[in-house]
């Protein structure tokens, strides 16, 4: 088993955490892990790219492109930046929630509509696109990862046991943030099934 992970963003959305979240819980099942990033600007809203990657033998942290088995999108034109590394095999889970950033918001670049990025993500592997980021705003903003991860678990994407997710959350978060994300977790599992 093999099982290779991009959690794309923009600074400031929890991309990273939500990697090692991801991480310890997959070794908590005693898979061998590789994370790599790619931090355009680590600042708020530059780029951020997480490759994580686990199974029986792992060595290398870089995913192949078009060898994703799940991109995890924590903003719309992230997924399409970063969309070489799906195949038909892959399932892309995409946050319906723009982040303009600095080129946008002057008009030096044209931010897509979310139709487009839906349709040409869509050309490549299945899409699931919803606005997560107001779910996430009901239980605390800061846990949209983890409910993207719950929606993920709940669609049968994510090849990991829910204690182990738990676990995850426990090993990588202070204990203050244990409760609400566990909410966000299973709200995204609900959300996955609704």
């Amino acid at each position: 088993m093999e099982f290779n992970l991009i959690i794309t963003g923009v600074g400031g959305q929890g991309g990273l955490t939500l990697s090692r979240i991801v991480g310890n819980a997959a070794m908590h099942e005693g898979y061998n892990v590789r994370i790599g990033e790619t931090l355009g600007m680590s600042q708020r809203y530059g780029s951020v790219l997480s490759y994580l990657r686990f199974g029986e033998e792992v060595y290398s942290p870089l995913i192949e492109e078009g060898e994703a088995d799940l991109m995890l999108a924590l903003e719309p034109a992230e997924a399409l930046r970063n969309a070489r590394f799906l195949g038909k095999d892959s399932h892309a889970i995409i946050n319906a929630y723009p982040i303009h950033t600095a080129t946008t918001l002057v008009g030096k670049e044209r931010y897509p509509e979310l139709d487009e990025i839906r349709e040409a993500i869509g050309k490549i592997c299945p899409v699931h696109m919803l606005n997560f980021q107001r779910e996430a705003d009901k239980i605390n903003p800061r846990t949209l990862g983890v409910l993207m991860l719950g929606y993920a678990f709940g669609k049968g994407l994510v090849p990991l046991k829910k204690e182990s997710l738990y676990e995850g959350i426990r090993t990588t978060l202070r204990e203050r943030f244990w409760e609400v994300n566990f909410r966000a977790l299973e709200r995204g599992i609900e959300l996955a099934r609704e």
